[in-house]
């Protein structure tokens, strides 16, 4: 087990920073570029592992702040783990639950040690500290496992983004002596990543990336993103901070996002993503497809007999349904119609992975991707939905 998180480049683009690579997990190989769906509650929302499986998905997402808050992370160690509980029997990744936590800041309260915070749910006091965080996430048995961390929001001064920087960096120190001294419950090693935090400004990214490198971890985030700042500036401090990290290291952008922004961010060297827009956007009716993001619920295809959502998709939905069926599910409130929707839109996530790891080692990832984002962008009516693709 002491190579199960080994990560192998085959092939670095020669038109730019895109990487195909593999990275071993004790259940299963992962090869990048990965678009990893996200299963807040151990679950990803209308579909089954074994879909999961038919789509190609090799890793998933659990959410730390959900899953202590209801089953309860004890609960879901007796049950042998969340890959037990949930049968899924390839890789998971969860994150610390931060995000989640510092969002909450009307009912949570920040200090040096970590924050205290109220339950969604029934309103009771709970405290995250990168030690508590550590314990909950070698109860839940995921594969890859993130630091607690301070997301400052996209508006925060620079006094406040430093002091989110300095917590960042001292609390992945405590995490990694906290893993290090916390046992293993289900005979597998979990694998602690680094996050880079730092907002939109250049040299607070440098820093964090300086600090959290000199830690030392099999694999490196960058978080703090796609919370509200331009897509011009998402790009750019994703790439900066991409080429701080380790060449050899899987580098995940975490919360992001569309299609398009994934197809922007391999380019300047990210391997991993995870986003809700997939699951979320199904639920409200929207599917994505090569040619951009289409509405079911539109008029037009009411009489779109023979039409799929995409007649370049595999999926379950579009070998079997028109868009006139879908349609005719969704606007009647049943919910074989959602769950077609989900199931198109992660499948299609899967296959842009695929198809962006093909072009890379085919060499023509540049021009494919050009093309690939101008089509999706002519095809989607407008770019104005500004959702956070957090969970």
């Amino acid at each position: 087990m002491e190579h199960a998180f080994e990560f192998k480049i085959s092939t670095v683009d020669p038109g730019s920073r895109a990487r195909a690579a593999a990275l071993s997990t004790p259940h299963g190989t992962i090869e990048t570029p990965v678009f990893m769906p996200v299963g807040t509650q151990g679950t990803v929302k209308t579909v089954s592992p074994r879909e999961l499986e038919e789509c190609g998905a090799p890793i998933i997402l659990g959410n730390t702040y959900h899953l202590h808050l209801r089953p309860g992370d004890e609960l879901i160690r007796k049950a042998g783990g969340l890959h037990a509980f949930s049968s899924w029997k390839h890789a998971l990744l969860t994150d610390s639950g931060g995000y989640q936590v510092f969002s909450l800041r009307d009912i949570s309260k920040i200090t040096d040690d970590g924050v205290w915070f109220r339950s969604h749910i029934d309103g009771s006091r709970h405290f995250f500290s990168p030690q508590s965080v550590i314990e909950i996430e070698h109860n839940i048995g995921a594969d890859i496992i993130m630091p607690f961390d301070e997301c400052p929001p996209a508006d925060a001064e620079p006094r406040a983004i430093k002091k989110a920087v300095d917590r960042t960096v001292r609390w992945a120190n405590e995490c990694a002596e906290a893993h290090a001294k916390t046992p293993l419950h289900f005979g597998f090693p979990q694998a602690l990543f680094g996050i880079v935090q730092g907002g939109t400004d250049p040299e607070l990214r440098r820093e964090c990336a300086a600090k959290i490198v000199e830690i030392g971890f099999p694999g490196y985030a960058i978080g703090g993103l796609a919370v509200g700042e331009s897509m011009k500036t998402m790009y750019e401090i994703a790439g900066l901070a991409a080429g701080m990290l380790p060449s050899d290291k899987p580098r995940y952008l975490m919360g992001v996002g569309k299609p398009h922004d994934i197809l922007e961010c391999i380019e300047r060297g990210i391997d991993m993503f995870d986003c809700v827009l997939p699951t979320r956007n199904a639920r409200n009716g929207s599917a994505f497809t090569w040619h951009g993001k289409t509405n079911i619920r539109n008029a037009q295809f009411a009489e779109a007999f023979n039409q799929p959502i995409d007649e370049n998709c595999g999926c379950y939905a579009c070998r079997n349904f028109s868009c006139a069926y879908l349609r005719h599910l969704y606007m009647a409130g049943e919910i074989l119609g959602i769950r077609m929707l989900t199931l198109h839109n992660v499948y299609f996530y899967m296959q842009l992975a695929r198809e962006a790891r093909r072009r890379i080692i085919a060499g023509d990832f540049p021009a494919w991707k050009k093309s690939t984002v101008a089509a999706m962008k002519r095809g989607t009516p407008s770019e104005t939905d500004q959702e956070p693709s957090h969970v």
